[in-house]
């Protein structure tokens, strides 16, 4: 999907996953929740994930990034910085960091269920990976103002544990900062051990230049077209239930 484009993949990423929940997930139901036309989507959650049998639902957010920085949620009003900034430039010990960390700033972070997706593209493989946020925040014990990093003006709030382990950090500051690149995020090389990947590690995987064409083509071809490629699509994915032992 990155060899269509930087801009794009994410987006692809949303709809192809809640294809495969619907095709693949026996038993479960999803419904991309998108944007809404030539608006932005007003919530963070990509895709809407509905068990058949109990009715119960949840939401879920796609994040597909490099391994390395990961955003695990925009801070789009702006809260939780400001309420770090108010602690000074360090919080010490685990029970004055839960007491900021109950703080509403971070209550609707806690309400996301995010899905990160992550690529390597140096050595071609990918990972998917869910973040242990109660974990996560049940064992920070120390909380630092530090520099933001390389190329970074802004700085951070970063979030140890008691061994003195990186969590996760807080970015960035004033105005002048990228409201998009602002809120809660995590590295998934540093941050590593609280992280659990669902496909049991790294897969790997190659360029498909053949899919790159079928979306090139499919953009200039008709509706008629469109119909007898889906039909030959949904035979083949037909054929991969079967395979898999899937009920159809």
């Amino acid at each position: 999907m990155r060899l269509i484009g930087n801009k794009t993949h994410g987006d692809l990423a949303e709809i192809a996953i809640a294809e495969f929940i619907n095709q693949y997930m026996y038993d479960f139901r999803s419904i991309h929740v998108g944007k809404d036309l030539y608006r932005a989507k007003s919530k963070e959650e990509d895709i809407k994930v509905i068990n058949e049998i109990t009715k119960a639902e949840f939401s879920v957010s796609l994040k597909a990034y490099g391994d390395g920085p990961l955003q695990l949620s925009t801070d789009k009003n702006f809260r939780m910085f400001p309420r770090l900034k108010k602690e000074g430039s360090e919080v010490k010990g685990r029970m004055a960091v839960q007491k900021v960390l109950q703080d509403s700033a971070f209550v609707e972070f806690r309400n996301i269920n995010v899905l990160p997706l992550i690529y390597d593209e140096e050595y071609q493989r990918c990972n998917i990976l869910v973040f242990d946020y109660n974990r996560a925040m049940s064992e920070a014990a120390h909380i630092t103002k530090e520099v933001g990093g390389k190329g970074r003006k802004h700085p951070v709030f970063r979030f140890y544990n008691i061994a003195g382990d990186y969590i996760c950090e807080v970015r960035y500051g004033d105005a002048t900062a990228n409201a998009l690149q602002r809120g809660l995020w995590t590295h998934t090389k540093k941050g590593l051990s609280y992280f659990e990947s669902i496909t049991g590690g790294w897969i790997d995987y190659s360029h498909n230049s053949l899919l790159v064409k079928l979306f090139s083509h499919a953009l200039v071809s008709s509706s008629t077209g469109h119909k007898a490629a889906l039909a030959k699509i949904k035979e083949d994915i037909a054929r991969l239930q079967r395979g898999s032992g899937i009920a159809t």
